[in-house]
């Protein structure tokens, strides 16, 4: 499939893996592949997040994503339900942190660490590689550009789409400022 990739989509899909190797995850999961989207410069996928302005704003979703990986990849949604149930993932959180130090709950630390750049894909990264494949198909694009990975991103649900959501990048809105007319209003 990675023949079919774009050269920026290529470099999207390393830069996951360096975020990875970075936050110490044992995992490239999606999360890691937003976060390689905000490093890209002039691409398809960088131009659509600037018209949705989140150009100016990519500090909030990295904040955003550690904060997740603090509550062990555990979406605001799991969160709410679990809260739900009285389990207050924050408190828990912070007891974990006060006897283990901070971040000892970041999703995917447990266990070795693999070898440096040699992180496997997690079922929720391939899924999006998956989706943004059909998502090329769907549109009708003979390969496989950033700009996909950032729709697969907003339309499987997790970590990684709800951040997106919660700075006005949906699927909706993207699909305007890439195959529309141009003129998308955020969320």
């Amino acid at each position: 499939m990675f023949e079919r990739f774009t050269k920026e989509a290529r470099q999207v899909v390393t830069g996951a893996v360096g975020q990875a190797e970075g936050m110490g995850a044992r995992r490239v999961d999606p999360e890691h592949l937003l976060l390689g989207l905000l490093e890209q410069e002039g691409s398809r996928a960088s131009f659509a997040l600037a018209a949705l302005g989140l150009g100016e704003r990519k500090e909030s979703v990295r904040r955003a994503v550690r904060e997740a990986h603090r509550r062990a990849g555990l979406s605001r949604a799991e969160t709410d339900a679990l809260a739900g149930l009285g389990i207050d993932v924050t408190d828990i959180v912070a007891r974990v942190e006060a006897a283990h130090g901070v971040g000892a709950m970041a999703a995917g630390r447990a266990g070795a660490e693999p070898k440096s750049g040699h992180r496997p894909f997690g079922k929720g990264a391939k899924d999006i590689l998956v989706c943004a494949l059909r998502t090329a198909v769907t549109h009708r694009d003979r390969r496989i550009g950033d700009e996909h990975l950032l729709l697969a991103l907003t339309l499987r649900p997790g970590i990684a789409a709800e951040i997106l959501a919660d700075h006005g990048v949906t699927y909706e809105a993207l699909t305007r400022v890439l195959y529309g007319t141009g003129e998308a209003a955020a969320g």
